[in-house]
C-alpha cells in the first residue's frame, strides 16, 4: 500500500509541478527565464550582437576641461596653450586626421567669409559638419572644440569667430 500512495501518475506529476511556487522547484528561482536572470537589466544586451559598442558605455572619459571662450579672446597665449593641449591629445586618441583637420579648416575659413548676418547660420552648420565628422571618424580628441564651436555660436560675436579660426589654424598648424 506504502507504494501505492509514493507512486504517481504522469498526470498528478505535471498537476504538482503547475501548483508549486514560481522558483521553489529543483532549479530555484530562474528569473522566468530558462537559462536564469544572469543580471542584466532591462536594454542591456550583453556580449550580443547589435549592443552598445562604445567601450565606456554612456559615460565618456575625463578629458581635459573646456575652453574658456572669453580666455581665448582675450589671451593670446591662452590661444596658443589650447591648440597645443588639442593637438597632444589628438597624437595620442586618433590617428590620420590631418587631411579631416585640414577639410574642417577650410570649412572654419568659408564660414567666417560669410556676411555677418548668415554667419551664425554658417557655423551652427560647420558644427554639424564637425559633429558629423567626429562621429564618423572617431576623432574623439576634437570634442572640446565642439564644445567651443556651440559657445562661439551662442554667443554670435564676430571677434568670437574670427578666435575660433586662428585656434583652428594653430591646431592645424601644430599638427603638422
Amino acid at each position: 500500500m506504502a507504494e501505492e500512495q509514493s507512486a504517481t501518475t504522469p498526470q498528478q506529476g505535471n498537476r504538482n509541478r503547475e501548483n508549486r511556487p514560481h522558483g521553489s522547484g529543483p532549479g530555484g528561482d530562474r528569473g522566468g527565464r530558462p537559462g536564469g536572470d544572469r543580471g542584466r537589466g532591462p536594454g542591456d544586451r550583453g556580449g550580443e550582437r547589435g549592443g552598445d559598442r562604445r567601450p565606456f558605455g554612456d559615460r565618456r572619459p575625463e578629458g581635459p576641461p573646456e575652453i574658456d571662450l572669453d580666455k581665448l579672446i582675450g589671451d593670446s597665449l591662452y590661444l596658443d596653450n589650447q591648440a597645443h593641449v588639442v593637438v597632444s591629445r589628438m597624437r595620442d586618441l586618433d590617428s590620420g586626421t590631418r587631411s579631416q583637420l585640414r577639410r574642417l579648416y577650410n570649412a572654419v575659413r568659408r564660414a567666417n567669409r560669410t556676411p555677418e548676418n548668415e554667419r551664425q547660420h554658417a557655423f551652427v552648420m560647420l558644427r554639424a559638419r564637425l559633429a558629423y565628422t567626429i562621429a564618423r571618424h572617431g576623432l574623439r580628441s576634437l570634442d572640446q572644440i565642439e564644445r567651443l564651436l556651440l559657445q562661439v555660436t551662442r554667443k554670435n560675436d564676430a571677434r568670437g569667430y574670427e578666435r575660433f579660426r586662428d585656434l583652428f589654424e594653430a591646431i592645424v598648424a601644430y599638427n603638422e
